[in-house]
């Protein structure tokens, strides 16, 4: 897996959209694969949470019949946090202060989900090649 082109995607998504505070990639099970996280966020545990929580929003869209789930947000009261399924195998997290553009985010995180997939998939890559 190339790491610096990961980084370079969350760093990237930082630079679009003003307001996020923290990102992080996860496997579909909750194992961290890449954080861009302050000091204060423990980012294993920020990816266990996120895998729980999207694991659980996926089963209530299925059961339900509401599709594929995209993503899910919580609310607080200083931020909220995005969490997006990127392919079938992993997840992206998104942690924003009060002041970010939540569809802003929406938007500029599709391609940046896309090209992620692309570099956690990459076969060359994953087999050392």
């Amino acid at each position: 897996m190339d790491h610096k082109a990961l980084a370079r995607e969350m760093r990237g998504l930082r630079e679009q959209v003003s307001g996020i505070t923290d990102t992080a990639v996860a496997a579909a099970d909750g194992l961290l694969i890449a954080a861009d996280t302050a000091d204060s966020i423990d980012p294993e545990g920020l990816a266990a949470l996120a895998a729980a929580g999207l694991g659980l929003a996926r089963r209530t869209a299925e059961a339900t019949s509401r599709g594929a789930l995209h993503r899910t947000v919580a609310y607080g009261s200083h931020g909220c946090a995005a969490f997006y399924a990127v392919g079938d195998t992993a997840l992206m997290v998104v942690l924003g202060d009060e002041g970010m553009d939540v569809e802003r985010l929406h938007t500029a995180t599709q391609p940046a989900l896309r090209r992620i997939d692309l570099i956690l998939t990459d076969v060359k890559t994953a087999e050392g090649v």
